[in-house]
């Protein structure tokens, strides 16, 4: 059930506005079943600029119930409803603001119908209530007032309804769980986060760094931890006091970043990844017939890696990658146990160096040349990929095998020289996670381009 509504208000600074009139329109997600319509008495005067838009003018609203006269209807309409609005944030907080005057702390799952067309009907030029219900052909009668605006967003969340055919946007767009229980010092730090990819950090009331995450989209991320029921995530709910957060736009950056800055900084709540995040790790070994054998085991410092992973899992899956493309073979590689020959030779994807068939100087030439892509010795490289802004780039250093750090660079002034690289460079720690991550990252996803020199 959906409680579709409308607000109009006196305006004036940030939380001292009060409502001048409220439409509420009680849709079951196919006709309207309730509705509740009434002019406000604020006990304020409305700004000038409020009465030419909306009409409503101060003598309209003398003989209006106040909101503690309506209040207990609002509270009746919206039980066990989400309500819907056209910038859903805005209306739920003078709603919020009106009923705390009240002492009753109101909560209310929460959709937005600007964020929903957004995503469902992606390119209009305006999101503006008025402009997009024209654009989209739906008519609107009284304008500016919370009955007009009402019904237009009830018409407009029908349309979202449709054409969500699969259902997936809507449910992940319900704020019902995300903000379910959290105060509002909470709610206002989830509504200032971006939804862009970098990193952002937990502060507590001493101003100490108590958590550091990266993310492909921070506001989520930090709804995830505010209403998260591990120990952990219970821990920073009670203990945060602010959050801020740096846009990378490229995630490579974000990830090294946080790897860095974790050691750095060694956050309470960060304590797992103090110490390397990745336990296993991918050795050759020559086994007895003279194969090179590919195993997945517990990281040892005291050998040589070729790459490593957070869990044997993660490794498992892309050993078996690495298999196939190299058409190398799964009983050598410890990923399939038989006293013949392997699945792969059965579907003749291995040469049947299971069996003894292949000649193991044959095989063992295809294993060194996947360690040889995986090394970065001796790697000169530029990897250069989506920076902050449109018309901005990011680019990560690598010198001999070394990772020397990142920058971010204007799409005008073109990097093309390498020792005007190297000067706006911002230096960072080579160490096996950053090896890591660079390997991962680079195997996993398609970058804007890599520059060797």
């Amino acid at each position: 059930m959906y409680a579709i509504l409308d607000i109009e208000t006196t305006g004036g600074q940030f939380n001292e506005e009060g409502i001048t009139e409220i439409a509420i329109y009680k849709f079951d997600g196919h006709e309207i079943v309730d509705q509740f319509i009434s002019l406000v008495n604020p006990e304020k005067p409305i700004q000038p600029f409020v009465v030419k838009l909306t009409g409503i003018n101060n003598a309209m609203l003398r003989s209006a119930p106040k909101f503690y006269e309506v209040a207990k209807r609002i509270i009746e309409i919206t039980q066990d409803c989400i309500v819907v609005a056209h910038n859903s944030s805005f209306d739920y907080r003078i709603l919020r603001t009106e009923f705390s005057r009240l002492g009753y702390d109101y909560i209310r799952p929460t959709l937005c119908t600007v964020e929903l067309s957004q995503k469902l009907i992606p390119g209009q030029p305006s999101y503006s209530l008025g402009k997009l219900v024209r654009s989209l052909g739906i008519p609107v009668a009284d304008r500016h007032r919370a009955s007009g605006d009402a019904m237009a967003t009830v018409k407009l969340f029908k349309m979202l309804l449709a054409k969500d055919v699969a259902k997936e946007i809507l449910i992940s767009s319900i704020k019902a769980e995300i903000k379910k229980g959290l105060t509002p010092k909470l709610l206002d730090i989830v509504e200032s986060m971006p939804t862009k990819t970098g990193i952002y950090y937990i502060h507590n009331e001493k101003g100490d760094l108590i958590y550091i995450g990266k993310s492909k989209n921070i506001k989520k991320r930090i709804n995830q931890h505010f209403t998260g029921t591990s120990s952990k995530s219970k821990k920073i709910q009670r203990e945060v006091f602010a959050v801020t957060y740096e846009e990378t736009g490229s995630e490579l950056i974000a990830l090294l970043k946080e790897s860095e800055e974790i050691k750095i900084n060694k956050p309470i709540y960060n304590r797992a990844q103090r110490k390397s995040i990745f336990q296993y790790a991918l050795y050759v070994e020559k086994d007895e017939n003279g194969y090179l054998a590919l195993k997945v085991q517990k990281a040892d410092g005291r050998k040589k890696e070729i790459t490593s992973f957070t869990s044997i899992q993660e490794g498992k899956n892309m050993l078996f990658k690495i298999t196939t493309e190299h058409q190398l073979c799964q009983k050598i590689n410890g990923l399939y146990e038989t006293k013949n020959g392997c699945f792969q030779l059965k579907i003749k994807e291995c040469n049947g160096a299971c069996l003894g068939k292949e000649n193991p100087d044959d095989y063992n030439q295809r294993v060194e040349e996947f360690i040889k892509e995986m090394k970065f010795e001796n790697n000169n490289m530029v990897v250069i990929d989506r920076g902050r802004k449109i018309d901005e780039r990011s680019a990560v250093l690598i010198e001999n095998g070394i990772y020397k750090g990142y920058c971010f660079f204007d799409l005008n002034y073109q990097v093309s020289n390498i020792e005007i690289l190297k000067n706006i460079i911002i230096p960072m720690q080579n160490n096996r996670d950053i090896k890591t991550i660079i390997q991962g990252y680079l195997r996993r996803n398609k970058v804007m381009k890599i520059v060797k020199f």
